[in-house]
């Protein structure tokens, strides 16, 4: 890795743009197969109750690190 400072070609430029503007998501829907299986899964409350604090704890984030 160069210690000294690089600028991105126009050529990288436009394809983090074109990256950026790609919405998020699944490359395809699950398959019937998959979606029984996925119905056939145990919550495990432990998980369950930890992703609910960190939503808790991301939605009431104050000072550094907020999102406007």
């Amino acid at each position: 890795m160069s210690d000294q400072p690089t600028r991105p070609t126009a050529e990288t430029r436009a394809a983090e743009r074109d990256e950026a503007r790609t919405a998020a998501g699944a490359d395809r829907a699950p398959t019937p197969e998959e979606d029984r299986l996925a119905e056939t899964h145990e919550v495990d409350r432990d998980a369950a109750e930890h992703e609910k604090e960190m939503n808790e704890r991301g939605a009431n984030q104050q000072g550094e690190g907020k999102l406007p």
